[in-house]
Formats: C-alpha cells, sequence, structure tokens
C-alpha cells in the first residue's frame, strides 16, 4: 500500500519547504543553524503540518551523525538506552543525532534518560512538540536546548504546496487530469494551516473525481471533501485553552463578532460545555455588577441550551454572548474579593468583633458586659454605623464603586443614606 502523499511529496531540502518565514527564511536563525552543520538540542513547537519533522530530517541529511527518530507515543525508555548505546560505535562514530516526534508524550522519567547523553553530546536532540513545552518538557532539557515556535501556515503559503501536489500525481499516474480553478486555494484555506491535511485532500480530490476524459476536480467537490477539514481543536491541548481565552476576551473587549466567532468554533466541534462555563464566568467577572441581570439571564441560556441540544443550542448561547459582549462592563467585585483574599492569604484577620458574634453571654474577658449589636433595620434608612471587620483591619477598604450607572445609583444612594445624622433610630 503506497504512503500518503504528504509523506511521499515531503520535503528533501529547504528550498522545498513552505512558510515559517521568521524561522527559515535567508538569515534566519534557524536556517543559518541547519546551514552551519552545527547542531545544538532542539526543541521545535507548533501545530501539526507545518514542517517541523520534515525540517528535521532535513538538518539529519546534513550531518554525519546517525539519525535515531522515535515517536513518543510509542518508544519506551528501552528504545532511548538502545540508541545511545550506538555512540562511540562503528555505526555511529560522530555521535547520534536522535530525533524524538511528540515528546509530550514522554514522562519525567523517560525524559530524565536522555540527560546525560545530552549534556555530555554523545547524543544530540531535536525534539518536536504539539504542546507548549514549558508545560509538557522536563526543565533539565528545557534548559540544554533552544525552543523555537513552528506557525499554523497562511492559506497563501499552502497554495503552491497543493498545485505541487496535482503536479506530482499527474506525474505519477501519467494521468492528464484537470483541476478547476479556485480548487487549489480552497483546499489551502480549509486546511487550518496544515500542509499535511492539504496534500492529502488534494489526493483525496483526485481519487474522488468523475472518471471521464480527461478527469476533473472540480470546486465543488473539493468544498465536499474539506468543509470541515480548517477544524483543529483538542479539549485537553493548547487549542482549545486558546480558543477559550480568546472567548473571552473578545466578550471583554466588547466585540460580538469576535465573541461569536469563537463561540462557533467551540459548538462546531462539539464543545458546549466548555463554553457555557466560560460564558457564566463572562457575565460574573466581566459584565458583573454594571449589569447584574446579565448573570440570571446568562444562566437561563445556559439552561435552554441544555435542554434543546445542539445544534438548536447556538440559538440561547449566542444571545447571551451578544448581550454580554455589548452589556456595560465592570469588574469592581472581583477585584474587591481579591483584595479581601489578599488580606486573608497574609494572616488579616483577627477575631471576629463582639457585637456581630454568634453568641448572648460574656466571658470574663469581657470589658463591656452585652453584645452591643445594632440592628439595622431599627434605624432609618435601614443602616447604622457600627464596626463590622475585625479590628486589624478596621480601615480597610475592598470595594470601589465602579463608574458604571448601575453601581454609581448605589453609590449616591448609599452617600445619602450615610450622611451623619440620618441613622438616628425610627423609633421601631
Amino acid at each position: 500500500m503506497p504512503a500518503p502523499l504528504a509523506e511521499r511529496l515531503r520535503p528533501q531540502t529547504l528550498s522545498d519547504m513552505v512558510g515559517q518565514p521568521h524561522l527559515l527564511g535567508p538569515g534566519k536563525p534557524l536556517r543559518r543553524i541547519a546551514e552551519s552543520g552545527q547542531l545544538p538540542n532542539l526543541i521545535f513547537y507548533g501545530p501539526s503540518g507545518v514542517g517541523k519533522t520534515t525540517f528535521a530530517g532535513i538538518i539529519a541529511r546534513q550531518t554525519s551523525r546517525l539519525f535515531v527518530r522515535l515517536n513518543g507515543t510509542t518508544a519506551s525508555t528501552a528504545d532511548i538506552k538502545q540508541a545511545i548505546a550506538k555512540c562511540d560505535t562503528l555505526m555511529a562514530p560522530n555521535g547520534v543525532l536522535l530525533y524524538l516526534d511528540e515528546i509530550q508524550y514522554f514522562n519525567k522519567k523517560q525524559q530524565q534518560t536522555l540527560l546525560e547523553c545530552i549534556e555530555n553530546g554523545a547524543v544530540t536532540l531535536i525534539a518536536s512538540t504539539t504542546e507548549n513545552p514549558y508545560f509538557y518538557v522536563y526543565n533539565a532539557i528545557l534548559s540544554r536546548s533552544t525552543v523555537f515556535e513552528f506557525k499554523a501556515l497562511e492559506a497563501k503559503d499552502i497554495v503552491p504546496a497543493a498545485e505541487r501536489a496535482f503536479r506530482f500525481l499527474r506525474d505519477e499516474t501519467g494521468e492528464a487530469f484537470v483541476v478547476e480553478p479556485g480548487v487549489c486555494e480552497w483546499i489551502a484555506q480549509a486546511c487550518g494551516g496544515d500542509v499535511r491535511k492539504a496534500m492529502n485532500a488534494a489526493e483525496l480530490c483526485y481519487l474522488s473525481a468523475s472518471a471521464g476524459a480527461p478527469r476533473v476536480v472540480t470546486l465543488e467537490l473539493a468544498k465536499e471533501l474539506t468543509q470541515r477539514s480548517a477544524m483543529k481543536y483538542d479539549r485537553e491541548g493548547d487549542e482549545h485553552y486558546d480558543i477559550l481565552s480568546a472567548f473571552q476576551k473578545s466578550i471583554r473587549g466588547s466585540d460580538p463578532n469576535a465573541a461569536l466567532h469563537y463561540l462557533a468554533r467551540l459548538l462546531e466541534a462539539g464543545d458546549m460545555p466548555s463554553a457555557m462555563r466560560r460564558l457564566m464566568v463572562c457575565a460574573c467577572e466581566d459584565v458583573g455588577l454594571a449589569y447584574p441581570a446579565a448573570i440570571p439571564i446568562v444562566k437561563a441560556a445556559c439552561d435552554a441550551a441544555l435542554m434543546v441540544g445542539l445544534p438548536e443550542a447556538r440559538i440561547p448561547l449566542a444571545d447571551a454572548v451578544v448581550l454580554c459582549a455589548t452589556a456595560p462592563k465592570s469588574n469592581s467585585a472581583y477585584l474587591a474579593y481579591d483584595r479581601a483574599a489578599e488580606d486573608i492569604r497574609a494572616g488579616k484577620s483577627g477575631p471576629i468583633p463582639r457585637q456581630l458574634q454568634n453568641k448572648h453571654f460574656d466571658g470574663a474577658e469581657q470589658q463591656t458586659p452585652g453584645q452591643n449589636y445594632r440592628y439595622p433595620h431599627d434605624f432609618r434608612g435601614h443602616w447604622t454605623a457600627q464596626q463590622y471587620l475585625p479590628d486589624v483591619l478596621a480601615d480597610a477598604e475592598y470595594y470601589e464603586f465602579g463608574e458604571n450607572k448601575t453601581e454609581q445609583a448605589a453609590k449616591e444612594y448609599w452617600r445619602r443614606i450615610k450622611n451623619p445624622g440620618s441613622a438616628e433610630p425610627n423609633g421601631g
């Protein structure tokens, strides 16, 4: 069975690669490293299908070291030790270049196995990962390596790769089939920045095209075969948290269009629970007291979404997203809590004031007998001055009224109520 087209067409030289101009353009650091022939330990970080493995292979062909390739999903500690054992043998007189794909799947013990040989130079490590290496790679390996981030490719970078795929298929099959205008551009746009996916989509389009004289790859066929290809989503990976972060920040930034875009990415991937959880956080944290009604409204929208399920759930959730994105914003309560919590963590608490305690008898140490609690409802305006915070924090102020209409109205109300002389007993 032939290998997938993306593997058969894997670039063999730097000039064949597309994208990554910030790393591989003329004079850029990673290109200079590749051309120097002197390899440090490297970690390549980025999404799938952007050239990490391809570039590692190109580097390997330019070195005199023995090239050993392992994959973190299947390799074991024994495989690592077997690769290390080849050092200083006739098989590898100049050392070993170990390419470790998906290093994030190696546990700490497996990664520690690499340390000694990396440090003494017997093995040069090139590792790749789709996850943030600062979270998944052992610190001791990070300190001995240089991290380069590969980025998802833009559609304009992938169009030449799609065109190259169709040319290769013509040469390989000897069939002069026709590719309609716009097909390569559509595939490049739909593949989500993944060259491998674009090439395999081109092969699928060719195989699915109706037989004829000549065979024609139509734009309609390309759209049908790639309609969900651009979706890149991993509920436990960086992409998941990046989308959620962008979702909340778009709502916080009062951009309903961006907020709906990220909601759609979550719902089209079937991740409605994450969308609802983050939406509730936005209602409480970002809209907050500027429009307190947003909290029960968003809760009702989430309940309705759960009741009807997808795809109809998109309707109440879209309502809630637009409401939160266009509502006035205030994080005053959120900040006030953090200030209060900071004092607690610093050990500033102290005994609860006597008048607030839930007991009605006095111990021998009590200098002023009686609880002396003043019941606010017995006073005009249902308020009277008394100390509520512990003595050590008696003058602490955590909450500051926001500048929005709702909080300013509350501020003005309490300014009137708390004016001197307004809290005398009302006789009842």
